[in-house]
């Protein structure tokens, strides 16, 4: 083991570098300091492991960063891969049309709020906010937590109606 560690420092990969401290709660119920990485930070830290047992996921990584790389030079790759996951996920064609549709004019939105002076993420959250709060009654992070969301997208999770573009940028 002391070899292994000894070899990533020696490359200049400390794995510990990478990690942050945040409390949780252990079995016993008390929190306690534990290490904890972001998604980058995970994959930085697969990419370094010495084993052959790694060698699948570093496969995986290599073919989606060659396939990003494929969408910069034809971005209707990327495009086209949206409307795929959107089937698999058994949206219908109408609603992944507007979905489509909907980032489209989001983006046109934030385009304009840039233009206007709009720069940091919390005066996009507040815009967005507003909006969310004219027509539901709720802020984004509200209508999230009402529909029982944590990491996806509240967007991809209204239906039909809610997702009109009329309505949601």
């Amino acid at each position: 083991m002391e070899k292994n560690e000894t070899t990533i420092k020696k490359e200049g990969n400390e794995t510990v570098t990478n990690c942050h401290g945040l409390k949780l709660k252990a079995q016993d119920g008390k929190y306690r300091m534990t290490d904890v990485v972001d998604i980058e930070g995970m994959f930085r830290i697969i990419e370094s492991i010495p084993s052959k047992n790694a060698e699948p996921i570093k496969q995986w990584l290599a073919k989606l960063g060659s396939e990003r790389i494929d969408e910069i030079f034809d971005p209707s790759i990327a495009a086209q891969r949206s409307i795929d996951i959107y089937r698999a996920k058994g949206f219908d064609e109408e609603w992944i049309s507007k979905r489509i549709k909907g980032i489209q004019d989001r983006k046109k939105l934030t385009d304009v709020w840039k233009d206007n002076g709009i720069e940091s993420n919390l005066e996009y959250a507040i815009l967005t906010n507003e909006i969310y709060k004219e027509w539901s009654g709720m802020t984004a992070k509200q209508y999230k937590n009402y529909k029982g969301l944590r990491k996806e997208s509240l967007r991809d999770n209204m239906d039909n109606l809610e997702i009109k573009p009329d309505v949601i940028p």
